[in-house]
């Protein structure tokens, strides 16, 4: 008999490619997708169930379809996609919610698996070369999605404890670059000038949206236990970086790029909130042999990762459109997933 999972954010960019990543795998018998919107890219086997982002569904659903694995993709930590007070309702509320339904009387989630984010390393002169997954932060959190992220772990560290009997991983990505992915960090790369602070030159680590998924299976098929780093091998300078897109500098003091960027932002051009402007000083360096101890392998360093995206971009540039969006229509899916007029269901 094969897991049955579930996977929230169903209806984002990460929740949608590892439910199909999850319907390629023989061994995985349900999967069922949680989002609040409809689904951005087409489902073949899943089932998808909408519910509000602190997922308050959630009890009745896990005690009622007895799912033993859950993927958790949900937690923000692009803090341009939602204010303040949404980001502790998703991250904290949305987490506390589903712990809950996690290890209520009854429930049969034996596995759980989190998407994070290197964001709660923070970014800060005084921070060491590397981080390992047990290196403290440098300075305490000054921004709402980095306090929200590391309440969310913590909560999560609390239910390792309490429920031994549930094999508990978090992972923590580095940022990613992929075509499709919109990012403050994608956004700026995709235009002809990228903002750089004067002065500074920081060392970053990528990872390719292919080595997330891939990533995410690995500790849900190995039941792993822990907090792991997730980064392709070595570190650029962001003047390479830009330079590898096909983007030039766009120098911005690093005082005052607040009062610069806002009418960029206002417009849709650039975005450059705080945790961008510390990584775009300091950088961020993280260590992954822990992960790899497990037996997995990156496909793609950062500089890989990096290459790939520029290859995007550069496609995108040379055909002037983009690909046709994926429409999730209730009735036309039910339609052909279940009516015995269907015969190809391929």
């Amino acid at each position: 008999m094969g897991s049955r999972v579930l996977v929230t954010g169903a209806d984002t960019f990460w929740g949608g490619r590892v439910i199909q990543a999850l319907e390629a795998d023989p061994g995985v018998d349900v999967i069922l997708g949680l989002g609040e919107h409809d689904p951005s890219v087409p489902f073949e086997r899943a089932e998808f169930v909408r519910a509000d982002q602190t997922y308050s569904i959630l009890h009745r659903l896990v005690q009622a379809t007895k799912v033993d694995t859950i993927i958790h993709t949900f937690l923000v930590s692009d803090s341009t996609l939602a204010k303040s007070r949404a980001l502790h309702e998703i991250n904290v509320i949305g987490t506390m919610n589903l712990l809950a339904a996690a290890s209520a009387s009854g429930s049969a989630v034996t596995n759980l698996v989190v998407k994070s984010s290197t964001k709660v390393y923070g970014a800060n002169e005084r921070d060491p070369y590397w981080f390992s997954e047990e290196t403290k932060r440098s300075t305490p959190p000054k921004t709402m999605v980095e306090r929200s992220l590391i309440e969310a772990e913590s909560l999560i560290a609390d239910f390792a404890v309490d429920r031994p009997q549930t094999a508990v991983s978090v992972l923590r990505f580095a940022n990613v670059l992929s075509g499709g992915l919109t990012t403050p960090i994608t956004q700026n790369l995709s235009r002809p000038f990228c903002p750089a602070l004067i002065g500074f030159d920081p060392l970053l680590q990528f990872v390719s949206s292919e080595d997330v998924v891939r990533a995410l299976e690995h500790a849900t098929r190995l039941k792993l236990r822990g907090v792991y780093n997730v980064a392709g091998a070595g570190r650029l300078p962001w003047s390479e970086v830009v330079s590898m897109v096909g983007s030039r500098p766009l120098p911005m003091p690093s005082l005052h790029h607040r009062l610069l960027m806002r009418p960029l932002a206002a417009a849709g051009l650039y975005e450059m909130p705080t945790e961008l402007a510390d990584l775009l000083r300091f950088g961020r360096g993280v260590d992954c042999s822990k992960i790899e101890a497990t037996g997995f392998t990156f496909r793609r360093s950062s500089a890989a990762a990096v290459q790939a995206f520029a290859e995007h971009l550069r496609l995108d540039r040379s055909t002037g459109s983009e690909p046709l969006a994926y429409r999730y229509e209730h009735d036309v899916e039910q339609f052909f997933r279940h009516s015995p007029a269907v015969i190809d269901r391929g």
